[in-house]
């Protein structure tokens, strides 16, 4: 089930999640991504199977998930994946404010 609320007016507009939460190196830059999104966004952190995750942020009508991943560490690009439409688009975590800005 999916919320479709308007960005605008969404509870949480922005989820941050890590891929692997064992893995201390992608937990950390989700962690500090979100932080940082967090003064522009509402937004939260979690953790846990990605599937599961991106569930459970449609049924409460985030729109945008952004997932840290091992490509996160190579090239510091995350993946952001829509509600609406589930596209994914790769994104330079530096770029991340001027992106969701103007989708929000």
């Amino acid at each position: 089930t999916v919320l479709r609320l308007h960005p605008q007016i969404a509870p949480v507009q922005v989820a941050v999640f890590s891929l692997a939460r064992n893995k201390a190196e992608l937990v950390e830059r989700a962690r500090s991504i979100e932080t940082a999104l967090r003064r522009t966004f509402r937004t939260t952190y979690d953790e846990g199977n990605i599937g599961q995750l991106y569930r459970r942020q449609d049924e409460i009508g985030t729109p945008f998930c952004i997932t840290v991943d091992y490509e996160t560490i190579e090239d510091g690009s995350v993946t952001v994946r829509e509600r609406d439409s589930m596209r994914q688009d790769r994104v330079q975590a530096g770029a991340l404010d001027a992106h969701l800005g103007a989708r929000l």
